[in-house]
Protein backbone atom coordinates (compact mmCIF):
# COMPACT_ATOMS: atom_id res chain seq x y z
CA UNK A 1 0.00 0.00 0.00
CA UNK A 2 1.54 3.68 -0.61
CA UNK A 3 0.11 6.85 0.54
CA UNK A 4 -1.68 7.94 -2.12
CA UNK A 5 -3.88 4.04 -1.57
CA UNK A 6 -7.99 6.05 -1.28
CA UNK A 7 -9.57 5.05 2.31
CA UNK A 8 -12.66 3.18 0.86
CA UNK A 9 -15.84 4.58 1.92
CA UNK A 10 -17.98 1.87 3.95
CA UNK A 11 -21.29 3.60 2.05
CA UNK A 12 -20.08 2.76 -1.52
CA UNK A 13 -17.72 -0.26 -0.99
CA UNK A 14 -18.39 -3.79 -1.90
CA UNK A 15 -15.47 -6.87 -1.29
CA UNK A 16 -16.06 -9.26 -4.45
CA UNK A 17 -15.46 -12.64 -2.96
CA UNK A 18 -14.96 -14.75 -6.52
CA UNK A 19 -15.00 -18.08 -7.42
CA UNK A 20 -14.35 -19.48 -3.50
CA UNK A 21 -15.95 -22.73 -4.46
CA UNK A 22 -14.64 -26.45 -3.48
CA UNK A 23 -14.80 -27.28 -7.20
CA UNK A 24 -12.52 -24.78 -8.20
CA UNK A 25 -10.41 -25.11 -5.10
CA UNK A 26 -9.99 -28.76 -5.26
CA UNK A 27 -9.15 -28.43 -8.66
CA UNK A 28 -6.14 -26.20 -8.40
CA UNK A 29 -3.61 -28.74 -6.12
CA UNK A 30 -0.71 -26.46 -7.17
CA UNK A 31 -2.48 -23.69 -5.54
CA UNK A 32 -0.18 -22.48 -2.31
CA UNK A 33 -1.69 -23.32 0.93
CA UNK A 34 -5.56 -22.91 0.41
CA UNK A 35 -6.35 -23.28 3.79
CA UNK A 36 -4.24 -20.30 4.63
CA UNK A 37 -5.74 -18.18 1.63
CA UNK A 38 -9.41 -19.31 2.95
CA UNK A 39 -8.31 -18.09 6.23
CA UNK A 40 -7.42 -14.60 5.02
CA UNK A 41 -10.05 -14.27 2.96
CA UNK A 42 -12.92 -14.72 5.73
CA UNK A 43 -11.35 -12.26 7.87
CA UNK A 44 -11.17 -9.91 5.03
CA UNK A 45 -15.05 -10.85 4.73
CA UNK A 46 -15.70 -10.06 8.31
CA UNK A 47 -13.61 -6.80 8.58
CA UNK A 48 -15.38 -5.59 5.31
CA UNK A 49 -18.52 -6.50 7.52
CA UNK A 50 -17.95 -4.48 10.30
CA UNK A 51 -17.11 -1.33 8.35
CA UNK A 52 -19.94 -1.56 6.97
CA UNK A 53 -19.03 -2.58 3.42
CA UNK A 54 -21.52 -4.46 0.87
CA UNK A 55 -20.26 -8.10 0.24
CA UNK A 56 -20.92 -9.76 -3.23
CA UNK A 57 -20.62 -13.60 -3.91
CA UNK A 58 -19.91 -14.49 -7.42
CA UNK A 59 -20.15 -17.96 -8.30
CA UNK A 60 -19.65 -20.06 -11.90
CA UNK A 61 -22.02 -22.37 -12.74
CA UNK A 62 -24.34 -23.52 -15.77
CA UNK A 63 -27.63 -24.43 -16.54
CA UNK A 64 -28.56 -26.73 -19.92
CA UNK A 65 -29.29 -24.04 -21.62
CA UNK A 66 -25.96 -22.08 -20.73
CA UNK A 67 -23.96 -25.04 -22.16
CA UNK A 68 -25.53 -25.14 -25.68
CA UNK A 69 -24.99 -21.61 -25.65
CA UNK A 70 -21.10 -22.09 -25.63
CA UNK A 71 -19.89 -21.96 -29.19
CA UNK A 72 -17.05 -24.02 -30.07
CA UNK A 73 -15.08 -21.33 -30.89
CA UNK A 74 -15.00 -20.05 -27.29
CA UNK A 75 -11.59 -22.13 -26.19
CA UNK A 76 -12.10 -21.60 -22.58
CA UNK A 77 -15.71 -22.56 -21.79
CA UNK A 78 -16.56 -25.34 -24.99
CA UNK A 79 -14.88 -27.78 -23.22
CA UNK A 80 -16.75 -26.96 -19.63
CA UNK A 81 -19.97 -27.29 -22.20
CA UNK A 82 -18.99 -30.38 -23.99
CA UNK A 83 -17.96 -31.92 -20.63
CA UNK A 84 -21.22 -30.98 -18.78
CA UNK A 85 -19.09 -29.38 -16.17
CA UNK A 86 -19.84 -27.37 -13.06
CA UNK A 87 -23.81 -27.95 -13.19
CA UNK A 88 -25.03 -24.90 -11.57
CA UNK A 89 -27.24 -26.94 -8.92
CA UNK A 90 -23.87 -29.60 -8.14
CA UNK A 91 -22.49 -29.09 -4.51
CA UNK A 92 -19.14 -28.25 -6.13
CA UNK A 93 -20.14 -25.47 -7.33
CA UNK A 94 -21.25 -23.95 -3.77
CA UNK A 95 -19.58 -21.19 -2.29
CA UNK A 96 -16.70 -22.71 0.06
CA UNK A 97 -18.77 -23.04 3.79
CA UNK A 98 -15.91 -20.90 5.14
CA UNK A 99 -16.74 -17.79 3.42
CA UNK A 100 -20.38 -18.26 3.42
CA UNK A 101 -22.88 -15.63 2.13
CA UNK A 102 -25.21 -13.80 4.59
CA UNK A 103 -28.85 -12.34 4.59
CA UNK A 104 -28.24 -9.19 2.55
CA UNK A 105 -25.34 -9.83 0.76
CA UNK A 106 -25.09 -9.95 -2.74
CA UNK A 107 -25.27 -13.43 -4.58
CA UNK A 108 -24.61 -13.99 -8.57
CA UNK A 109 -23.95 -17.13 -10.88
CA UNK A 110 -21.69 -16.49 -13.85
CA UNK A 111 -21.02 -18.72 -17.27
CA UNK A 112 -17.91 -16.66 -18.47
CA UNK A 113 -14.77 -15.85 -16.52
CA UNK A 114 -15.78 -12.44 -15.73
CA UNK A 115 -18.19 -10.93 -12.44
CA UNK A 116 -19.97 -8.59 -15.07
CA UNK A 117 -20.21 -9.71 -18.43
CA UNK A 118 -23.18 -12.70 -17.90
CA UNK A 119 -24.58 -11.17 -14.45
CA UNK A 120 -26.60 -8.54 -13.01
CA UNK A 121 -23.93 -7.38 -10.75
CA UNK A 122 -22.63 -4.41 -12.14
CA UNK A 123 -27.14 -2.77 -11.92
CA UNK A 124 -27.00 -4.27 -8.32
CA UNK A 125 -23.68 -2.87 -7.31
CA UNK A 126 -25.25 0.55 -8.65
CA UNK A 127 -28.43 0.18 -6.85
CA UNK A 128 -26.64 0.45 -3.67
CA UNK A 129 -24.67 3.30 -5.17
CA UNK A 130 -21.33 1.17 -4.87
CA UNK A 131 -18.16 3.10 -6.90
CA UNK A 132 -15.15 1.04 -5.36
CA UNK A 133 -14.45 -2.51 -5.35
CA UNK A 134 -12.58 -4.44 -3.43
CA UNK A 135 -11.34 -7.65 -5.20
CA UNK A 136 -10.54 -11.77 -3.75
CA UNK A 137 -11.09 -13.92 -6.60
CA UNK A 138 -9.20 -17.81 -7.35
CA UNK A 139 -8.05 -17.30 -10.47
CA UNK A 140 -5.62 -14.51 -10.67
CA UNK A 141 -5.43 -14.70 -14.64
CA UNK A 142 -9.02 -16.06 -14.49
CA UNK A 143 -12.12 -13.79 -12.91
CA UNK A 144 -9.77 -11.12 -10.81
CA UNK A 145 -7.79 -10.22 -14.46
CA UNK A 146 -10.78 -10.33 -16.16
CA UNK A 147 -13.31 -8.33 -13.53
CA UNK A 148 -10.67 -6.09 -12.85
CA UNK A 149 -10.76 -5.26 -16.94
CA UNK A 150 -13.98 -4.73 -17.05
CA UNK A 151 -14.74 -3.13 -13.84
CA UNK A 152 -12.01 -0.52 -14.58
CA UNK A 153 -13.71 0.03 -18.40
CA UNK A 154 -16.97 1.02 -16.00
CA UNK A 155 -15.05 3.44 -13.89
CA UNK A 156 -15.38 1.79 -10.60
CA UNK A 157 -12.03 2.70 -8.04
CA UNK A 158 -10.32 -0.81 -7.49
CA UNK A 159 -8.27 -2.24 -4.86
CA UNK A 160 -7.05 -6.10 -5.64
CA UNK A 161 -6.12 -7.76 -2.17
CA UNK A 162 -3.13 -9.61 -3.25
CA UNK A 163 -3.32 -12.35 -0.15
CA UNK A 164 -6.74 -12.85 -1.07
CA UNK A 165 -6.25 -13.95 -4.54
CA UNK A 166 -4.34 -16.97 -6.33
CA UNK A 167 -2.97 -18.61 -9.09
CA UNK A 168 -2.18 -21.96 -9.99
CA UNK A 169 0.75 -20.87 -12.61
CA UNK A 170 3.06 -18.42 -9.73
CA UNK A 171 5.04 -17.05 -12.78
CA UNK A 172 1.72 -15.73 -14.02
CA UNK A 173 0.57 -14.61 -11.23
CA UNK A 174 3.50 -12.39 -10.88
CA UNK A 175 3.15 -10.91 -13.72
CA UNK A 176 0.20 -9.76 -13.34
CA UNK A 177 -0.15 -8.51 -10.05
CA UNK A 178 3.39 -6.56 -10.57
CA UNK A 179 2.93 -5.68 -14.22
CA UNK A 180 -1.10 -5.63 -15.32
CA UNK A 181 -3.22 -5.12 -12.25
CA UNK A 182 -1.11 -2.20 -10.93
CA UNK A 183 -2.47 0.11 -14.32
CA UNK A 184 -5.81 -0.46 -13.11
CA UNK A 185 -6.39 -1.11 -9.94
CA UNK A 186 -4.65 -0.10 -5.71
CA UNK A 187 -2.58 -3.58 -4.78
CA UNK A 188 -2.69 -3.97 -1.62
CA UNK A 189 -2.77 -6.79 1.02
CA UNK A 190 -5.05 -7.92 4.38
CA UNK A 191 -2.78 -6.10 6.87
CA UNK A 192 -3.21 -2.94 4.65
CA UNK A 193 -7.21 -3.35 4.41
CA UNK A 194 -7.22 -3.96 8.03
CA UNK A 195 -5.31 -0.35 8.29
CA UNK A 196 -7.37 1.70 5.90
CA UNK A 197 -10.60 0.25 7.48
CA UNK A 198 -9.33 1.64 11.17
CA UNK A 199 -11.31 4.17 12.36
CA UNK A 200 -9.14 7.27 12.72
CA UNK A 201 -8.14 7.77 16.36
Amino acid sequence: MTDTTPTPDPGTTALLVMDYQRGILDSLPALADPEALLSRTADAIAGMRAYGAAIAYVRVGFTEADWAAIPPANKSFSFLGGQRLMHHTDATTDIHPRLAPEPGDIVVRKTRFGALSTTDLDRRLRERGITTLVIAGVTTSGVVLSTVTDAADRDYRLHVLSDCVADPDPRIHRTLMTGVLPRMAHIIDTVDLRSLLRPPS
